[in-house]
């Protein structure tokens, strides 16, 4: 019997794009590979915590369930000074199906990341409640309120580390797989329908937040050039910073495949896309297992 591919998974950050992290998911689990650790950040966190407490089955039939109207119904808005939404009611929903245990009890070693704004570190969940651990992981600053803890305030971890390979400890025989939700050049062709005119879903978000919506980035200079919305400009500087980090820590912490999902294939509250991004991210996953596989053999030769 052929022996499993040990495997450190690591799920980065990206909104909605995170459904894609279950096709990996379930890729990895098809094709031989055991996950021995997950590591996540904000969306990764989620759909990797929920996957490392056994509850991956459950969670992806409700996301598959997802609609415009219902995502809408699950962003409990807010007019507080540090986000315009609390982000509490998504998880109140989700521990009505997924009782989660304590992330020290889990059947797989979990860690999710969040950023401290009081001590500018990073802050690794590895025990403790979920829920609370996932809910500070996802605190993007301007669009989540942010977790108060004492004189720390907690945000999306993604802000000082969007793919956090730093905390994996490899050992001999086992192998580092990253999922980059933030990619520019796809390992597969995106389907035809992947960006349209504002789905109903933020058209209700733009209608709430008035003058204050934020929309999905620009995808070129030329498009952010002639924008008039003030809140384009700082997301997409926020991507950018995103971009580099995530450049940073695949440069000094290479894993051994990398997948990468294209940013393009959906802004990050079109969370009512759950088909077509967990089926993205199966793509991805093989072909980018077929090009670690296919690489492996040319050495061989």
């Amino acid at each position: 019997m052929k022996l499993k591919k040990k495997v450190h998974l690591v799920l980065g950050s990206g909104g909605a794009r995170g459904f894609a992290h279950m096709g990996v998911i379930d890729v990895l689990e098809e094709q031989n590979f055991e996950i021995i650790s997950v590591t996540g950040c904000s969306m990764g966190a989620v759909v990797g915590g929920i996957y490392a407490a056994g509850f991956h089955e459950a969670y992806k039939k409700w996301a598959l369930g997802l609609t415009k109207s219902k995502v809408f119904s699950l962003l409990d808005f807010t007019l507080g000074r540090h986000g315009f939404v609390k982000g509490e009611r998504i998880f109140e929903v989700l521990s009505q199906f997924i009782n989660v245990p304590l992330i020290e009890e889990f059947r797989i070693p979990f860690t999710a990341v969040a950023a401290d704004m009081h001590t500018k570190k990073e802050v690794w969940f590895q025990s403790g409640d979920l829920y609370r651990a996932l809910r500070a992981s996802i605190a993007i600053p301007g669009i989540f309120t942010p977790v108060i803890d004492g004189e720390h305030v907690l945000v999306d971890g993604g802000v000082l580390n969007p793919l956090p390979l730093n905390v994996v400890k490899k050992q001999e025989g086992e192998m580092v797989i990253a999922v980059d939700l933030n990619g520019d050049a796809p390992f597969f062709v995106l389907p035809e329908k992947i960006e349209s005119d504002d789905s109903a879903l933020l058209q209700g978000i733009k209608e709430w937040l008035g003058k204050y919506w934020i929309s999905p980035a620009p995808t070129d200079l030329s498009t952010l050039a002639s924008t008039k919305s003030l809140s384009d400009i700082l997301f997409y500087s926020y991507e950018m910073t995103q971009d580099k980090v995530t450049e940073m820590m695949l440069d000094k912490y290479q894993p051994d495949i990398l997948i990468e999902i294209p940013k393009s294939i959906s802004s990050i509250f079109e969370f009512d896309r759950a088909e077509e991004l967990i089926s993205c991210g199966r793509e991805a996953c093989i072909k980018a297992i077929a090009k670690m596989e296919n690489s492996t053999q040319s050495h061989e030769k």
